[in-house]
């Protein structure tokens, strides 16, 4: 009996132990002391604290995150799928793209290059382009194109491909808020396929990202509707060339309401685009908070300082609170990463 109780006793300490005594990891390696961090310990301390008058229940306790600027970079500076439908018009051998499409292209990388504006209204002139450049192709092809193009090295930087081109401190508080039993969702303007493609590595699930779609239909459906059509067995989904919802700005909460079916209580983003997302948070009977995190590091990526600064302020003043990554962020994208200018 003393030799169980003993073997019980050691497999205990084994386990516990060997645990117990590591130091705890250090939730935010990666940013600086500052107000932004400060308000958002605060505020997750408080909400999930059983005994505060603000306790929003685990079910309830849902964030959404715009991606492009916000926790993934603006590399050139311009978005992922900007510079993916740049390389499929201009440089896929395998597709010849109509006048439009490469007309589009072509605007990207006259901005990126030479820093001529882009035409006015561009994010939907972008979209129908896309929604046109990768028709036909399967959903598993689409994911294929975009993971391989990711792999590419990012445009403007010597250390990284797009595929790493995360914020490092943002995906600490993706850590944190999951330690913290919130469930966050990706809510971008960003093709929702392409945006699935990119986060995968990241754990974030298919059914928790929300973006830019395009219709689809199965290959051998035609122009019959869904609803009088059965699918065989051994067809696929395809992607077409119509465009169903730019996800922007006030077409980000009828997404939210349409997918999720709550109203989040803690949102972050980076432009005018997601601040309709951010006010229908603040309007939730629940504490809530909203961020904006402002490209003001001209040392450590591609940024309009003068620009964040006076963004920065409107922010304030709206309400929400600012995330600086020059003051706030100690790295962007980690060690070994350097811009190199264009």
């Amino acid at each position: 009996m003393k030799k169980k109780l003993f073997f019980f006793v050691a497999c205990v300490w084994v386990l516990c132990g060997c645990t117990c005594n590591k130091p705890a990891k250090e939730s935010f390696a990666s940013w600086n002391e500052c107000e932004a961090l400060t308000a958002l310990q605060e505020y997750v301390e408080d909400v999930t604290n059983p005994h505060s008058v603000h306790f929003i229940p685990v079910e309830d306790r849902i964030a959404t995150f715009d991606m492009d600027g916000t926790f993934l970079g603006e590399l050139d500076p311009t978005y992922f799928e900007y510079s993916l439908l740049e390389y499929r018009a201009l440089e896929d051998s395998t597709y010849t793209a109509p006048a439009d499409v490469r007309s589009a292209a072509l605007a990207i990388r006259d901005f990126v290059r030479n820093g001529t504006p882009l035409p006015d209204h561009f994010d939907l002139i972008h979209a129908h382009a896309a929604a046109k450049a990768y028709a036909g192709m399967t959903i598993p092809e689409f994911d294929e194109y975009v993971s391989a193009y990711a792999e590419k090295s990012a445009w403007g930087f010597r250390g990284m491909t797009y595929a790493e081109s995360f914020y490092r401190p943002m995906l600490e508080v993706f850590e944190y808020l999951e330690a913290h039993d919130f469930t966050y969702y990706v809510v971008s303007g960003s093709d929702r396929f392409l945006c699935r493609s990119l986060v995968r590595p990241l754990g974030i699930a298919p059914n928790r990202v929300i973006g830019m779609d395009v219709q689809l239909c199965t290959s051998k459906q035609g122009k019959t509707e869904g609803v009088d059509y059965t699918m065989e067995r051994e067809e696929q989904v395809l992607r077409t060339d119509k465009l169903l919802i730019k996800n922007l700005k006030t077409n980000k909460v009828l997404q939210i309401m349409q997918e999720i079916g709550k109203v989040p209580v803690l949102t972050f983003g980076n432009s005018g685009g997601d601040c309709a997302m951010h006010n229908l948070c603040l309007s939730n009977s629940y504490r809530c908070a909203a961020f904006m995190l402002v490209a003001d590091d001209e040392a450590r990526d591609y940024a309009n300082r003068e620009k964040a600064l006076t963004l920065a302020d409107k922010w304030r003043e709206a309400g929400y609170y600012v995330i600086s990554m020059r003051d706030d962020f100690k790295t962007i994208y980690g060690n070994g990463v350097e811009k190199t200018g264009r």
